[in-house]
C-alpha cells in the first residue's frame, strides 16, 4: 500500500485532498443544518481553511503540473491552508480547555464585526477567542468538534505532504 502512494500523481493527490475537504465540509454543514449546531467564529475560520485548501487542490488537479516547481507551489499553498486550519483548531481546543473563570467574555457577532471593522482587526478579535468558542456543544468518543477538526486537518495534511515528498524526491514522471 505505501509503495503505491509514492507513485501517485499531483492530480491523484489533489483529488484525494479535495475529496477529504468535501467530506469535512459535508460533516460541518450537516452538524449545522441537521443537528442544529451553530458555528462559532473559530469554527467559521476553520471552514475557511478547508475551503482554501480545496481551492488549491482543485486548481492543482486541473493543472496537474509536471517537473518540480509546480508541485512544490501547489503543495506549499495547500499545506499553508491546512496549517492555518491546524492553528485555528488548536487555538479553539485551547480555549475549550480553559477554566470557566479564564474564558474571555463573549464579543460581538462575526457578522457585526465584518461590517464595521477592517479584516485584520476581525481576524485578531476572532483568534483572541470569545466565550462562545469555549463552549463544548458536542462530544463524540470524548472528543469535541474542534478536536475532530484538528484530526481532520492532520489527515488532510497527508495530501500536500505527499505532493511535496514526491517533488522533493524528484519522482514525478
Amino acid at each position: 500500500m505505501l509503495a503505491r502512494l509514492q507513485y501517485l500523481s499531483v492530480r491523484q493527490w489533489s483529488l484525494a485532498g479535495l475529496a477529504f475537504c468535501i467530506l469535512m465540509m459535508l460533516v460541518a454543514l450537516g452538524l449545522e443544518h441537521l443537528a442544529g449546531l451553530e458555528p462559532c467564529p473559530l469554527c467559521i475560520f476553520q471552514r475557511v481553511a478547508v475551503l482554501a485548501a480545496a481551492a488549491v487542490f482543485i486548481v492543482a488537479a486541473f493543472h496537474n503540473p509536471a517537473g518540480r516547481l509546480g508541485p512544490v507551489i501547489y503543495g506549499g499553498f495547500s499545506l499553508t491552508a491546512v496549517l492555518a486550519g491546524i492553528v485555528v483548531a488548536g487555538r479553539h481546543l485551547w480555549l475549550q480547555s480553559l477554566p470557566p473563570d479564564e474564558v474571555p467574555s463573549c464579543g460581538p457577532g462575526l457578522d457585526y464585526m465584518m461590517d464595521i471593522l477592517p479584516m485584520r482587526d476581525v481576524v485578531a478579535m476572532v483568534l483572541s477567542g470569545s466565550g462562545e468558542c469555549a463552549e463544548i456543544d458536542f462530544l463524540l468518543l470524548g472528543i469535541s468538534l474542534p478536536g475532530w477538526t484538528l484530526i481532520g486537518f492532520l489527515v488532510l495534511a497527508l495530501a500536500p505532504l505527499g505532493i511535496l515528498y514526491r517533488s522533493v524526491r524528484g519522482l514525478w514522471p
